[in-house]
């Protein structure tokens, strides 16, 4: 293949393996810078054979290939991400492994569909001739294109872009290319199954604690439940058996009919320690006799007149 003669191509195909092989030797810096040098000259070879006069910087050109459907929204959005890493890079002096890997990858992808734009282009044809359909096989970013010549072609997201991947002339990175697939798969699925040992590490110990505290609930219940039971046969029979004995302690009461003298002996000749006045009650002890009565008066036993006593 014949890109602008065998040394444009070969300038780009040495610009990819430049930005491989200073990202092994861990030049990031470099390596990003490189990748967009390699970019700025393959959008240059484009513009010229597309016949588009050269803007002022990279993001004009890019802007007008993009805009004239020399190149697809894809390709216009992984040209300007290669640009923008190159860009902090230089002036920033970014030394990132993962926007180097980035703008490599990249890179190498779309250097196979620059090599299908370039030949269209330098045949006079345009890889994107129709507008975009909604939900058709021929928008920008994926299906099917046709070329001006009416033959369908895939877009670089398709499976001929695979195919040229495979087979392509880029055969110096191919092996590398391949390599760096395989490796990113093993890395994913090791990612994959990390993450799921590591989300069962996690669930393991919440579960455990979900049914504690189910057990919890379950036998709290229960216990509150034997807490607010009403009284027990035995306790119900020994208030109703104390009630009974207060009932049965509780006598007649006795008042008194007059004034009454209270006297320490059964005798009126006794002397008188006090004296209750009619319709008071008093605090029946016992019978003495037919004539005296034993009460209690201020907290002692004495003796009152029984015949000045009633009970109700």
């Amino acid at each position: 293949m014949a890109l602008g003669g065998n040394s444009s191509w070969d300038k780009i195909q040495q610009g990819v393996k430049d930005t491989e092989r200073l990202i092994v030797q861990r030049e990031y810096n470099a390596s990003m810078i490189k990748a967009r040098q390699t970019l700025e000259f393959m959008v240059k070879n484009l513009a010229d054979q597309a016949g588009i006069m050269d803007e002022s910087d990279l993001k004009g050109m890019i802007d007008v290939l993009y805009e004239n459907r020399w190149i697809s929204k894809a390709t216009c959005e992984h040209y300007h991400k290669i640009r923008m890493i190159g860009n902090k890079a230089a002036h920033e002096g970014d030394a990132n492994a993962y926007s180097a890997n980035q703008a490599y990858h990249m890179l190498s992808q779309e250097v196979y569909t620059f090599a299908d734009d370039y030949r269209n282009a330098k045949k006079g044809r345009k890889p994107l001739t129709r507008p975009a359909v909604p939900g058709s096989s021929q928008n920008r970013t994926g299906g099917t294109r046709e070329n001006g010549a009416g033959a369908p072609q895939r877009s670089r997201t398709g499976s001929n872009y695979s195919g040229n991947r495979a087979g392509g002339s880029y055969g110096a990175n191919r092996g590398s290319g391949s390599a760096a697939a395989r490796s990113r798969k093993r890395s994913g699925s090791q990612s994959s199954s990390f993450s799921l040992y590591t989300l069962l590490k996690l669930l393991v110990p919440v579960l455990c604690i979900v049914l504690l505290i189910l057990v919890v609930k379950l036998a709290k219940p229960g216990s509150e439940t034997k807490e607010t039971e009403g009284p027990t046969a035995v306790e119900t029979m020994e208030s109703t058996e104390a009630a009974e004995q207060e009932t049965e302690s509780t006598g007649p009461v006795y008042r008194t009919t007059d004034v009454l003298n209270v006297r320490p002996e059964p005798s009126t000749s006794s002397e008188r320690i006090g004296q209750l006045n009619a319709g008071v009650t008093v605090e029946y002890v016992r019978a003495h006799d037919s004539d005296w009565a034993v009460i209690l008066y201020n907290g002692q036993e004495a003796y009152v007149a029984s015949q000045y006593l009633t009970t109700e």
